[in-house]
């Protein structure tokens, strides 16, 4: 599947979810999961444990940036957070945005706003919407699509 054609499939699929079903409840064990598995990716990354980082994420990863572009596979994504985020910023769910969709026979459909805080700027905070499709596959859950947008 091309890039354009993934995008056009991750938007219908949130206009679809959104415009269909009501978000899953927190006591749903879908929206358990993916809450879970959301902490722990993004914790990975704060502590810059870019291996179990990785392990969230599938190979054919593609993560769509309103500033950067497209960026495709699960390596680049962590090059890209080993150069751009260790160190640099931490992440932190926007407490109340997180809203999670089921995927029939597929996993989840995460959205939400995060923040990204500079330690050593308390200023220097930036937020942005995003959108994780999460693959659920033999009990694991992982990122398959990203949109990362209104930074």
């Amino acid at each position: 599947m091309n890039a354009s054609r993934s995008l056009f499939f991750a938007l219908a699929l949130t206009g679809a979810s959104a415009a269909q079903a009501a978000p899953l409840s927190a006591q749903d064990p879908v929206y358990r999961g993916v809450a879970a598995a959301d902490a722990a990716v993004f914790g990975a990354s704060n502590r810059c444990d870019l291996d179990t980082f990785a392990s969230y994420f599938t190979d054919d990863l593609e993560f769509y940036h309103d500033q950067s572009g497209l960026s495709v596979g699960k390596a680049d994504l962590v090059q890209k957070t080993r150069d751009n985020i260790c160190g640099k910023m931490v992440r932190e769910l926007v407490p109340g945005t997180m809203k999670v969709f089921p995927l029939p026979g597929y996993g989840a459909l995460e959205m939400g706003t995060h923040r990204f805080l500079h330690p050593g700027d308390p200023d220097n905070v930036g937020q942005a919407d995003f959108l994780h499709i999460w693959q659920f596959r033999g009990g694991h859950w992982k990122i398959s699509r990203v949109i990362s947008y209104d930074h």
